[in-house]
């Protein structure tokens, strides 16, 4: 379990579950249910994760707290 916010919406364009990872840059996925593309989004944060420290990049710090919207 990660403690990164998950903003989670239905894509009517794209008929489909869209999950996304704010505080990870590109981190999302998506899926005909919301139960699949809430998996599918924690293997991608699980993985984007992997990555950056592969890669030796800095990874964010979860803010614990709602992030804000305008």
């Amino acid at each position: 379990m990660f403690k990164y916010e998950i903003i989670m919406y239905w894509s009517q364009e794209d008929a489909t579950f869209v999950a996304e990872v704010p505080e990870l840059s590109g981190c999302s996925a998506h899926s005909a249910t919301q139960s699949k593309a809430l998996s599918q989004v924690n293997q991608a944060i699980k993985l984007w994760l992997r990555v950056a420290r592969d890669e030796q990049r800095e990874i964010p710090v979860s803010r614990g707290q709602r992030l804000m919207f305008a």
